[in-house]
């Protein structure tokens, strides 16, 4: 049991080599010793967890249940872009057309419009992998757009852009929770559910990172479209995830087959 908790358990550790090699850009220099000194400390971890009855990180919500793990994974890629976008497409709309923060934060604010609103139409259906699949997509055509966004474009553009992106904000984000709380196993849902908001902390630190490389120290076109470019693949693998798992298709269809029984 313990070897399958130590792979899962990597995601973290693998997650935070590719922040910081994104803010580099180069390899990390690794110490003699270092990845048996931190293998051990993960055993260490896990073996510690597995013997405690409360433990602070359970490690059995990685274990067997590969749906769950897939939730995780598409949550992580759903923040990525999530807060790269927010953090990076503010940051190129102060540093190219010199607008203020006020005015930038009113160009983001279709975004948020268009989530509150999605989120109030879609939340109460149960289904999840429509919501997903809607939500991922979108996230594809907004990282695109980002790719024709310059610092001559008009604002109807940005509008645009802004609109297409609060679709997944509506969507992805609360899809996510309802499927994990249909597949988490009853008795760990409160840790699962914790494992889940870790994963969007991770999310964060990797679009932070991934601005941090591809802006440097001058925020421009340049790194906009690079930044919209390594958005783009994450996207792409966020919507091939939703697409295979075919867990999702069960999400809500039990409890309207009870409710029409």
């Amino acid at each position: 049991m313990v070897l399958p908790v130590l792979v899962a358990s990597s995601v973290a550790v693998l997650v935070a080599r590719a922040a910081a090699w994104l803010r580099s850009r180069r390899p990390a220099r690794t110490r003699p010793g270092r990845p048996r000194w931190l293998a051990t400390r993960r055993t260490g971890l896990v073996v510690r967890e597995l013997r405690v009855v409360e433990p602070f990180i359970d490690p059995r919500a990685f274990v067997g249940n590969v749906p769950v793990l897939a939730t995780f994974g598409r949550n992580l890629l759903t923040y990525v872009v999530s807060y790269a976008f927010i953090y990076g497409f503010t940051q190129c709309l102060e540093g190219g057309r010199g607008p203020t923060a006020t005015q930038a934060g009113l160009v983001l604010l279709p975004m948020f419009l268009t989530a509150i609103v999605v989120s109030a139409v879609t939340g109460r259906r149960r289904a999840v992998r429509g919501k997903l699949v809607v939500g991922s997509a979108a996230q594809n055509v907004a990282c695109a757009l980002l790719l024709r966004v310059h610092t001559g474009s008009g604002i109807w553009l940005l509008v645009v852009v802004g609109l297409v992106v609060g679709v997944p904000q509506g969507l992805n984000s609360l899809a996510n929770q309802n499927a994990l709380y249909h597949q988490a196993d009853p008795e760990r849902i409160g840790a699962s559910a914790g494992l889940l908001r870790t994963f969007t902390y991770l999310g964060a630190l990797v679009a932070s990172a991934a601005n941090g490389a591809f802006f440097g120290t001058t925020v421009d076109t340049t790194g906009l479209h690079e930044l919209a470019a390594f958005l783009v693949g994450c996207a792409v693998l966020l919507l091939t995830l939703t697409l295979v798992d075919r867990s999702l298709r069960r999400v809500g269809r039990t409890v309207a087959v009870e409710g029409n029984s």
